[in-house]
């Protein structure tokens, strides 16, 4: 009796699976991404399931409270940027995931953070798409030693997890996943089956073995991870590396980690010899001049980092009849909220006008804390007046013109005062600030007040703000 051959149709983008194909996915709305695929028959291969006899191993269920847990160490990447992301260095056991535009470093640190680790430790490179001798050219022009990172040129699975169980590394990266396929699957390298189940068959590795995995993913044209939305959700942490290949620095931010916090950011510079981790981040987005009219400091938080940005517009008259609201690095219909409140709560004539918006270095900036430099950026561009060089702001701004408090208050405020900036408009509710006693913060409660202290005159500036210190708090 001969078997009819049965297939299913994944979607590409969320791993959904349809008897028949549809252009149309109903999960995550993705058109024409289904991709028929065999599935292979369970059972003795007469088409009907094998009835399992015999006592299985039963799991043994416990108290949470006897559960002895799991005295394994950190252990340091070799990079302090990266140990930051991570939470405070590497897991052992886990397994990581590093998605990033093509050619914005994603095998260049992985190869550091390799050779800072090859000095105590096991390392091994599955490379499926760069040949040994194209790893190691990238070796002698980082500076890495060639003696320390063992290399193995290997897509088949199967294969490769062969090698593995016998060399036994403590770290292993996979470049990259979806490079990898295995035998007993019909589909072709980089569908939603062969990297479901290459993610599943390392993770078991990873957890069985104690061995590190780190998977470099590719990424499509809007910028997510490739492959089904499953691969995210098997791995312990997923890396996402940022930045502009026109420009020397890189961002690496976690979406998802199950041993830290996703708030964490590591700032990296591109240069002949690999990566360089940046300390000083105020310095590398802040202009040698200062800031002229549409141009307002921002005093920006990431993680337990703070550091300061420049935010630049540009409002001129439009030629059309909906006026343009364009930004970049930063959510366009935020902008467009921003320009709202300031028509309906401002003197300012935006209605015909179109507005531009850029966070000076590329960075992107996510955070509502951005709200009130926005404004202030704009309404300096549109009255063509700069803000005060000493001036730095931040703050959340309501539908109401209300400017709403903002987490790491104090850290933001010292951050500006190391930096050299003596006058800091904060939100009006954040008085709880520990300052040095020559500052000056200033709080606002809300847009108007912000305008008077910036642009207005001394006496506008006494009668809006009030001093957010108190001394002895």
């Amino acid at each position: 009796m001969v078997t009819r051959r049965q297939s299913v149709f994944t979607c590409s983008a969320c791993g959904h699976q349809a008897a028949k194909w549809l252009g149309h996915c109903p999960d995550c709305g993705a058109w024409n991404a289904f991709i028929e695929e065999a599935v292979q028959p369970r059972g003795d291969g007469t088409g009907r399931g094998v009835l399992r006899t015999g006592a299985a191993a039963t799991p043994e269920v416990v108290c949470l409270s006897e559960v002895v847990s799991s005295a394994c160490r950190r252990f340091t990447s070799g990079i302090a940027e990266v140990d930051q992301v991570l939470g405070g260095g590497i897991v052992p056991g886990s397994v990581v995931l590093l998605g990033g535009e093509p050619g914005i470093g994603k095998s260049t640190l992985l190869l550091q953070v390799m050779d800072a680790v090859a000095s105590d430790r096991r390392v091994l490179l599955v490379c499926g798409e760069e040949s040994p001798a194209q790893v190691k050219l990238r070796a002698e022009r980082i500076g890495a030693r060639p003696d320390a990172v063992r290399v193995l040129a290997e897509t088949d699975l199967d294969t490769m997890l062969a090698v593995v169980d016998h060399d036994c590394p403590d770290l292993l990266v996979v470049d990259s996943v979806q490079t990898l396929y295995t035998s007993g699957l019909s589909s072709a390298p980089g569908s939603v089956s062969q990297v479901r189940e290459a993610a599943s068959q390392l993770q078991r590795l990873a957890k069985k073995t104690g061995t590190v995995v780190f998977l470099v993913g590719h990424v499509t044209k809007d910028g997510t991870i490739a492959g089904p939305r499953a691969l995210e959700h098997i791995v312990d942490t997923v890396l996402e590396f940022e930045g502009d290949r026109h420009r020397v620095y890189r961002v690496l931010r976690a979406t998802k980690n199950r041993f830290g916090s996703t708030n964490e950011v590591g700032i990296f510079e591109m240069g002949s010899r690999g990566l360089l981790p940046v300390s000083d981040l105020s310095h590398l987005f802040l202009s040698d001049r200062e800031p002229g009219p549409g141009a307002c400091i921002h005093i920006a938080a990431e993680g337990t980092r703070c550091f300061l940005v420049e935010v630049q517009a540009l409002v001129h008259p439009s030629e059309l009849s909906v006026p343009r609201r364009v930004t970049t690095s930063t959510d366009r219909n935020r902008l467009a909220m921003i320009v709202a409140v300031l028509g309906r709560h401002t003197d300012l004539p935006l209605s015909g006008s179109d507005v531009f918006v850029n966070i000076a270095g590329g960075i992107r900036m996510e955070e509502p804390a951005a709200d009130l430099a926005m404004a202030v950026a704009i309404a300096s561009a549109a009255r063509r007046i700069p803000p005060p060089s000493s001036c730095a702001v931040f703050g959340e701004v309501s539908l109401t013109g209300e400017i709403r408090s903002c987490r790491q208050s104090e850290r933001r405020v010292t951050e500006a005062l190391r930096s050299g900036f003596t006058d800091v408009l904060v939100p009006g509710r954040d008085k709880r600030l520990q300052l040095k006693a020559e500052s000056s913060a200033h709080g606002v409660q809300d847009i108007a007040a912000a305008f008077a202290s910036i642009f207005g005159t001394a006496d506008n500036r006494d009668r809006h703000c009030t001093l957010a210190v108190e001394q002895g708090v």
